[in-house]
């Protein structure tokens, strides 16, 4: 998947009924700007009010998904989301003339298939991850609800469901790297249980539901009153109701994939990609949701970990003469002390700060603090290590910054601190240009972050 931002080449247009309201629904995908992020604009209210596809406002999850700033709510967006986010869309406006996303078969297959038909284009802006760097765990446990996420490279989804139903049993969804979305998960609809059908009726919820967008599951035997009120409901006189489902199902474990579907679609309100693996029994959007808003406040807090662990007592991967004998810079501007991780992606570094650093003693004379440019620097010297690792004659090379992006301090750092440092390439090395995320932590806590282009060039002889 491409590292950087991408949106729609051309709008996409929808028209359909809301599942619970009824009402006939006309809405357009529009490609947007980079680091817009997806969200929703009511062009039927006063000023056209656009509300964020993000979790800090999502109000209702009862029956799907619903954002509301304002009093301007849409509802039900979590299949457009789930196929946009997941067929790689970062940036769209999405303009809807109803309080609620059309449901169409109910599931995300026809807003996958006019993605794919459109396609989408790369834009300039690199992509926010978020990476999982230790374990976190969301549960309800009376519900049986646990929602798990582990540290890994990429993004991949193991699912369960389990409602003490013998008809639905117990049943299990994947999705992985290079898995095919339009094919595997989008085309899965939305269920609900025969039984529940009535309590939503009189909620005065579903009424764009029918057999059409909807499975309807039979747990048990249903009386002859029951079916001919059915019958009248769906309006299909000669409708078979017996246990099991009253439509066919388009895979034997469809309806947890809808359950993926909806995760992955509740997911992408974090507003950033997670490099992560989720294990997930029994989610729902409540969940979903509430996970991605302690997540999104953990992340607003500086709560990210270093992803690699630093053991003084191991020996260092490159020591500071190994470091000398890689890098042209000397005191006082060599800013790497030891290498302790190092691969063709990725390294991780510590500088010891004493208060014997020459800069400290103007910057400030009163309260020394590390400036924040030379942070981005120390980085930037782990990432020509572990461009230069493999080169003969590496102390022959200079690495040149061609551009600093989304450089943000989080805490100061200051005489006595250990700056522990991460840098991961976001795309390969081409032509000596290396583009790099970079990650600086003190005492566990994220101190600086930037992504971060720069030219390695041989010197002149």
């Amino acid at each position: 998947m491409s590292t950087k931002q991408q949106t729609l080449k051309a709008p996409i247009s929808f028209t359909g009924k809301g599942l619970h309201t009824g009402l006939q629904v006309t809405m357009t995908v529009h490609p947007a700007a980079a680091n817009h992020g997806i969200a929703f604009r009511r062009i039927d209210l006063e000023g056209q009010p656009t509300i964020p596809a993000l979790c800090d406002y999502v109000t209702d999850t009862s029956r799907g998904t619903t954002i509301e700033l304002n009093g301007a709510r849409v509802s039900t967006i979590e299949h457009l989301m789930s196929a946009l986010w997941t067929l790689g869309v970062d940036n769209a406006l999405v303009d809807i003339n109803a309080p609620e996303v059309p449901i169409m078969d109910g599931s995300a297959c026809e807003y996958a298939k006019a993605i794919e038909q459109v396609g989408i284009e790369e834009q300039q802006a690199e992509r926010n991850y978020y990476h999982i760097t230790e374990k976190m765990v969301y549960t309800i446990p009376e519900k049986g609800v646990a929602i798990i996420l582990y540290p890994d490279d990429e993004f991949s989804v193991s699912l369960h469901i389990d409602f003490n139903s013998k008809v639905i049993g117990n049943q299990y969804a994947t999705f992985n790297p290079g898995d095919n979305y339009p094919e595997k998960i989008s085309p899965c609809r939305t269920f609900v249980m025969l039984h529940e059908l009535e309590p939503l009726l009189k909620m005065n919820l579903i009424k764009g539901g029918d057999l059409d967008n909807a499975i309807v599951v039979v747990e048990n035997e249903v009386s002859d009153e029951t079916k001919n009120h059915l019958r009248v409901l769906f309006n299909k006189p000669g409708l078979e109701i017996q246990r099991g489902y009253m439509t066919e199902l388009r895979c034997n474990n469809e309806l947890a994939r809808h359950k993926l579907l909806d995760l992955l679609g509740d997911f992408a309100m974090l507003g950033m990609r997670i490099k992560g693996r989720v294990w997930a029994t029994r989610p729902g959007h409540y969940a979903n949701t509430e996970f991605m808003k302690q997540l999104k406040q953990r992340i607003r807090t500086g709560g990210e970990k270093p992803r690699y662990k630093y053991d003084p007592k191991k020996p260092a991967l490159y020591d500071i003469n190994a470091i000398r004998k890689m890098l042209p810079h000397r005191t006082p501007f060599l800013l790497v002390d030891r290498i302790f991780h190092c691969d063709e992606k990725s390294v991780a570094g510590i500088k010891n700060l004493t208060v014997n650093e020459p800069f400290f003693a103007g910057h400030f004379p009163e309260e020394p603090i590390m400036p924040g440019v030379l942070i981005v620097e120390a980085m930037a010297q782990c990432s020509a290590i572990m461009i230069l690792q493999n080169v003969s004659d590496p102390e022959h090379y200079s690495t040149y910054f061609m551009k600093l992006e989304d450089v943000k301090f989080k805490r100061k750092v200051v005489p006595g601190d250990q700056l522990h440092m991460e840098v991961r390439l976001l795309e390969p090395t081409r032509h000596g240009v290396c583009v790099a995320e970079g990650k600086a932590f003190v005492g566990g806590q994220l101190a600086c972050e930037a992504v971060m282009t720069a030219q390695v060039v041989k010197n002149k002889q």
